[in-house]
């Protein structure tokens, strides 16, 4: 079979803008994308006609938007639709980065398209862009083990355990870098799926 290739264009971490969520478990989306720009040495501006922050960072010779929405979770697929529609992005060129309940802490993986699991940023994003066949990279926070306490478990700071066990994933997630912004989906999936 064929490698699939992907024309990467757009990547977006999803969050909740605010010093009080900073280090909530919902903002691992922000935190993927903020390292990714620091790695590449860019700073995130605000721009109002996005409903975001941008950067934009050069890898392996390709520059790629990255995009924090500012609209709150629950609405982030305004800021992608905005962005997206401006720079005529499809969406199967979006990477978008998110918490996932679904997965252990330190687990992280890449799919693309699917349903939005509860994830109100995921739904918000489908409702805008009219479709789930964008790419996801879904970073493992856990699950508080009752779906009543999800809420406030994904509002809450992770331990400091936790804390490590999200960053080394979002580091393994940042060494597939190159490999997605080559278009080498199916690589980057191997490499990243691979322990």
């Amino acid at each position: 079979m064929a490698e699939r290739f992907i024309d990467l264009k757009l990547i977006v971490g999803l969050g909740n803008p605010g010093s009080e969520y900073t280090e909530t478990r919902h903002n691992a989306g922000f935190r993927f994308v903020e390292e990714l720009a620091a790695v590449n040495g860019a700073q995130f501006r605000a721009e109002k006609k996005f409903h975001g922050e941008v950067a934009k960072v050069n890898i392996a010779g390709r520059d790629i938007w990255l995009l924090k929405p500012q609209t709150f979770m629950n609405r982030s697929g305004q800021a992608i639709k905005s962005l997206a529609s401006f720079y005529r992005i499809e969406p199967e060129n979006i990477l978008v980065a998110h918490d996932e309940l679904d997965l252990e802490v330190g687990d992280i993986r890449l799919k693309t398209g699917g349903g939005h699991g509860g994830h109100n940023g995921l739904r918000d994003t489908i409702a805008h862009l009219g479709t789930k066949d964008f790419h996801r990279l879904r970073i493992g926070i856990g699950h508080p083990g009752n779906r009543n306490q999800v809420v406030d478990y994904v509002l809450h700071r992770s331990s400091q355990d936790e804390r490590i066990g999200i960053d080394n994933a979002i580091s393994n997630a940042l060494s597939v870098m190159p490999l997605l912004a080559d278009g080498a989906m199916e690589k980057a999936m191997h490499k990243l799926h691979t322990k």
